[in-house]
């Protein structure tokens, strides 16, 4: 069972090098935690949905896709703990 989120930064409008501000680091760190926690509720609702009340082994990948977005995967075995 796995589950992903995809992040692009609002202001990667172009492919080519951009300078990297303070503010942009912040926003792109929001940004990923958003994706993080997005990835790790759809794999508790998938999980859920399977009738297991547990997920073990739980595990999370970062990869760039293109210029300025990356996506986040999470993923685990669903369960059933009696």
């Amino acid at each position: 069972m796995n589950s992903e989120s995809s992040a692009r930064h609002p202001h990667d409008q172009s492919p080519g090098k951009q300078l990297v501000s303070p503010s942009s680091i912040t926003e792109h760190t929001k940004l990923m935690a958003q994706s993080r926690e997005e990835a790790m509720q759809r794999m508790v609702e998938q999980a859920e949905k399977m009738g297991a009340n547990a997920i073990l082994g739980t595990r999370f990948m970062t990869s760039m896709v293109a210029a300025g977005a990356a996506e986040f995967l999470a993923y685990g075995t669903a369960v059933v703990v009696e």
